[in-house]
């Protein structure tokens, strides 16, 4: 915090923008990200205002800063860059800017030939040599012997030569590194949440370290998954996720397909977590060993991925804390504890935890040091299994916690709930989120939710994570659809959103689902599945083109840059995306037919892509190749399902 004023304020400094709830939540912001910001200042009187943005890493002294620039109506506007990892803060500070003041009077007495003028020229020079004692004070005292030398002519000089001097942006420039700040008002610092790279642009692909071989008959362990990793670095790929890999409880395990009964061989759900080898802080045995999967982890960061972690907040009844902290669960009447239910579904394998339990502080420092354990492991990324069914301010608690000594570490949500309770989320700290993309299909929804997503107040705090599908979801649009399907749907993930995901099977165009839900059949969360990862009809070349797309042009790194562009066609989706200098512009044309042929006049927004309507330009598809010119605003596209399904262009000046 800045120190305590020792005067009362004297600038009204209000109305910042951007703020979360008042400045309750923090901003979030990539290393090196500018953050573009302004604010209301003014005071009383006729004076001539200045104003500084200044920041610093949290708990640390020493502060950054950088010129306000003002606008129309008391506005100023400027800017701020954070160039580490880490929870910053930043504040405005304004005074009233004397010598500027006292430039613009004496202009004004100097034309109206005011007899004053000598006894101001006195004022000016008295106002120069407090800056020299300022400049000297701070060791520059070449600097503080030019305003010497400056404020004598003052006193000298006839007015017109006086002018000319102080009209030197060099003389302004002097003074303005040693301003008298002695009555300017700091404004409340506002919160910023600093990250890297991987947590705006990201590729993930989920899959089962249990199925890594693809065998029905076989569980596979951690030392079996190297191809797995080739596969998904030969995709494009960076981010592994892995469903939970902790011991699998043996009571009321669940088998195939979800049944109350399992028999000899049946694995059950990942996410039933707890068994006679431990709990959070264990390996499922069959998987191997912690070291073991240490040892995974680190030939992941030598191929350049990172392996992502389930965090599942669950409990089979035979989790280590089920005997040790029975407290810790919801117990029912008589005596028995409570399992999980999200009705009409239940989950007789799972235990959920009370988290306002009498024993809360424990239960909390317990799970933040279970985190805390995978960190020292080795794992930097997790996606968080409903964490909507927990209360936010633990995971506030924990985020903020687990940042404070390692700021590297990112969470993806993985609530698919009501939109505030997941804007809150990333109000406290969650570093992505699952989306409703799953359930935007047609042209007006992935529209309006996309600018919802990117355009609103959400992208200073949100970044939506788009998957097509998840082993929880097989939408209905892939259930027995074309691959076609698969490859536009993958293609909107990846290219609406700077980050987005996968679950193995996809590149496969697994369509087979039960019937009449949004589930697979003969899902991976309860049994082995057989699976060819590179059988017949596979689309990996198209995932992979599509992930070097995305790698290759900066432009598809930003989150909140989409612009969408007018189609004649329903079923046709054109949106661009491109850098702030224009260097890097890309074009989507998109369509959302898997099934037939669509063509469709595509009309756009010349300015939003740095074009002249009156000359020519070139795109470039980058996705299936080829070189097209266009003129103006208005141009034809047909697309085909069997085909050219789908255009990413690169527009370049002719």
């Amino acid at each position: 915090m800045p120190a305590p004023a020792a005067h009362a304020p004297t600038v009204v400094i209000e109305n910042f923008y951007p703020c979360i709830e008042g400045g309750r939540h923090a901003i979030k912001r990539i290393v090196g990200e500018p953050l573009d910001l302004w604010c209301d200042i003014f005071t009383d009187g006729h004076v001539v205002m200045s104003a500084v943005v200044k920041w610093r890493l949290s708990g640390t002294r020493r502060w950054f800063e950088s010129p306000l620039k003002p606008l129309e109506n008391d506005r100023w506007q400027g800017q701020c860059r954070f160039e580490s990892m880490g929870r910053w803060e930043y504040a405005v500070e304004a005074w009233s800017d004397t010598f500027r003041g006292w430039k613009k009077t004496f202009a004004i007495r100097v034309q109206a030939q005011d007899p004053d003028v000598p006894v101001e020229a006195l004022e000016g020079a008295r106002l120069l040599r407090d800056s020299a004692q300022r400049a000297r004070a701070a060791g520059a005292e070449s600097v503080g012997a030019q305003m010497d030398e400056v404020a004598e002519l003052l006193s000298q000089l006839p007015p017109q030569e006086v002018m000319e001097v102080l009209l030197s942006d060099d003389l302004q420039a002097l003074v303005d590194c040693y301003p008298d700040r002695a009555l300017s008002t700091t404004s409340e610092p506002l919160r910023v949440i600093v990250e890297r790279e991987r947590a705006r642009f990201s590729a993930w692909y989920e899959f089962f370290p249990r199925g890594a071989e693809g065998r029905a008959d076989k569980h596979s362990r951690f030392r079996d998954c190297l191809p797995r990793l080739d596969d998904a670095k030969a995709m494009g790929f960076d981010t592994l996720y892995f469903p939970p890999i902790h011991p699998i409880g043996i009571t009321a395990r669940k088998g195939k397909n979800n049944t109350l009964i399992a028999y000899d061989g049946d694995v059950g759900s990942p996410w039933a977590i707890g068994g006679p080898a431990g709990g959070h802080r264990d390996v499922e045995p069959q998987l191997g060993t912690v070291e073991d999967f240490v040892w995974l982890v680190g030939e992941a960061n030598k191929r350049g991925l990172e392996i992502a972690l389930d965090f599942a907040i669950n409990c089979s009844p035979d989790h280590p804390y089920v005997k040790d902290h029975p407290d810790w669960f919801y117990q029912r009447p008589d005596g028995s504890i409570r399992y999980a239910e999200n009705p009409p579904k239940k989950y007789q394998d799972i235990y959920p935890i009370n988290f306002h339990c009498a024993d809360w502080k424990n239960l909390w420092r317990e799970l933040i040091d279970v985190v805390l354990f995978w960190v020292d492991k080795g794992v930097k990324i997790f996606r968080v299994d409903n964490p909507h069914t927990k209360p936010v301010s633990f995971w506030e608690e924990l985020i903020s916690t687990v940042h404070r000594q390692d700021p590297s570490v990112i969470f993806l949500a993985e609530a698919f709930t009501k939109p505030k309770m997941m804007q809150v989320l990333g109000k406290v700290g969650f570093t992505q989120s699952y989306t409703y993309f799953t359930w935007r299909e047609d042209k007006a929804g992935l529209t309006e939710y996309v600018r919802e997503l990117t355009q609103s107040d959400m992208r200073w705090y949100y970044r939506g994570n788009f998957w097509p599908n998840t082993p929880d979801i097989h939408p209905f649009y892939l259930q027995n659809a074309p691959a076609s399907m698969f490859r536009l749907r993958a293609a909107l993930a990846a290219t609406l959103s700077s980050t987005w995901g996968m679950y193995a099977g996809y590149e496969l165009c697994e369509n087979e689902a039960l019937p009449g839900k949004e589930e697979y059949l003969d899902s991976e969360k309860f049994q082995l599945r057989q699976r060819d990862y590179n059988g017949p009809g596979n689309i990996k070349g198209f995932i992979a083109r599509l992930n070097a797309i995305r790698r290759d042009n900066p432009a598809m790194h930003l989150y909140d840059n989409v612009v969408f562009h007018g189609a004649d066609h329903d079923q046709v989706i054109c949106y661009s995306k491109t850098t702030a200098d224009f260097s890097n512009r890309l074009l989507c044309i998109v369509s959302l037919n898997g099934y037939a042929p669509v063509s469709s006049m595509v009309r756009l927004n010349l300015e939003a892509l740095g074009l002249n309507r009156h000359q020519p330009y070139r795109v470039r598809d980058l996705m299936y190749g080829g070189v097209y010119e266009w003129r103006g605003e208005d141009n034809f596209v047909s697309l085909n399902p069997d085909g050219t399904s789908l255009h990413i262009f690169k527009i370049e000046s002719v």
